[in-house]
């Protein structure tokens, strides 16, 4: 149904969390390399992201190449720095949503790389510096999810997705 990316991820349970996350919406989820943490079997459980083996999730070592074999119709790049909120977007299956790493977000090379209408902010406080990034992709995916009135994502399996492979 949807895509999410996490570009160059740092902080585990934030991972772990978003595996649940696409898991339970039907998304695929893109980790972009580096990552902050190490896949391995034992540290992806010690992180409670052991939800691994119910979502699509690949590993990839560069954004370019990730983009180039998913091919997303659309995809969409969530920061603080954006103007356009994720909640005016008509979204349709196949998006890819991109979100950056916790303590830097996405490069500004990366969202010059996006038209204006495809970087998307979520609302907040003024004074406050972000939500947690498990919580934002939760926020885009579900009403990406709303529109579609929650119908079941297509059956996503580790042979259906492209090029696809556990962490």
């Amino acid at each position: 149904m949807f895509h999410v990316v996490l570009y160059q991820p740092e902080i585990p349970p934030n991972t772990g969390n978003i595996i649940r996350l696409c898991a339970n919406a039907g998304c695929g989820l893109h980790l972009i390399r580096p990552l902050g943490f190490d896949v391995s079997e034992k540290a992806v459980r010690r992180a409670g992201m052991d939800y691994a083996e119910l979502a699509c999730v690949r590993v990839w070592d560069t954004f370019e190449e990730c983009l180039r074999v998913l091919a997303p119709p659309r995809w969409f790049a969530v920061s603080t720095r954006a103007v356009t909120r994720y909640d005016t977007v008509k979204y349709a299956p196949g998006d890819a949503f991109v979100f950056g790493p916790e303590t830097r977000g996405l490069p500004q090379a990366l969202l010059e790389g996006v038209p204006p209408g495809r970087r998307l902010r979520i609302p907040m406080q003024p004074a406050n510096r972000s939500l947690n990034l498990s919580n934002a992709a939760a926020v885009v995916v579900y009403e990406a999810w709303r529109q579609r009135d929650f119908r079941l994502a297509a059956a996503l399996t580790r042979a259906s997705a492209p090029g696809s492979s556990g962490p």
